[in-house]
């Protein structure tokens, strides 16, 4: 897309909006199926509990990464390359 279009940018805001529908129900979906552990009350919720609530956080953590910081992080690395490639 950058190559076709030749602005960085906007690949990058397109690549990014394509991506964040299936990324946030990937995420949802397995948050979703730890809640029951992570509300559990019988035996052996005491180390239940704080693992899925360690797990809740990590896919949490990690898609807000996916979705904000990898796109930022992709334009601060290929900023060169798209001004050679404008220059040409």
């Amino acid at each position: 897309l950058w190559r076709e279009k030749g602005d960085l940018l906007l690949a990058i805001t397109e690549g990014a909006l394509t991506r964040l529908r299936p990324v946030l129900m990937t995420a949802l979906v397995a948050s979703l199926g730890f809640v029951p552990m992570a509300i559990n009350i019988g035996t052996g919720a005491e180390v239940q509990r704080p693992l899925a609530t360690v797990v809740i956080g990590g896919i949490i953590s990690s898609t807000l990464l996916t979705l904000l910081v990898l796109p930022v992080l992709y334009h601060w690395v290929h900023k060169n390359d798209n001004r050679k490639q404008q220059t040409e």
